[in-house]
């Protein structure tokens, strides 16, 4: 049985690599990483399809929080004013907000500073969950 949270991210993405790469050297979270094309997803608990939908966070027990929330989540895991942040995010109507965000980022991932073509969302997948 895990005893840490573990974040799946996309690891073909230079966007979503950078932003992990970002947050493990400074923001510190208490937590395994893992991109979505090495974790074993199903012994996580969750499908192919929603790893490649978004960020995951999944607590030890199994709880999966995807999106804007699973970044919520990894703040809270950190120390000092992440964890603040972390707990706002996590906030109504906030919560929402940092939802509606997300999805821009993750729908325009290919177009910001890292990202390449190979970052853009399959067509097939980014309405399926809006």
């Amino acid at each position: 049985m895990r005893t840490q949270p573990v974040l799946v991210f996309d690891g073909d993405c230079g966007f979503c690599t950078t932003s992990v790469s970002f947050a493990q050297r400074w923001i510190k979270p208490r937590c395994d990483v893992t991109s979505r094309q090495c974790a074993r997803l199903d012994a996580l608990g969750v499908s192919r399809e929603r790893a490649e939908y978004e960020a995951l966070w999944i607590t030890p027990a199994g709880t999966v929080y995807g999106g804007a929330q699973a970044v919520a989540k990894l703040l809270s895991s950190a120390r000092g004013g992440w964890a603040v942040l972390g707990a706002v995010l996590q906030l109504a109507p906030i919560r929402w907000a940092a939802h509606g965000i997300y999805r821009v980022i993750a729908h325009n991932r290919h177009r910001l500073p890292g990202g390449t073509p190979a970052c853009a969302l399959p067509a097939d997948r980014e309405s399926v969950r809006d």
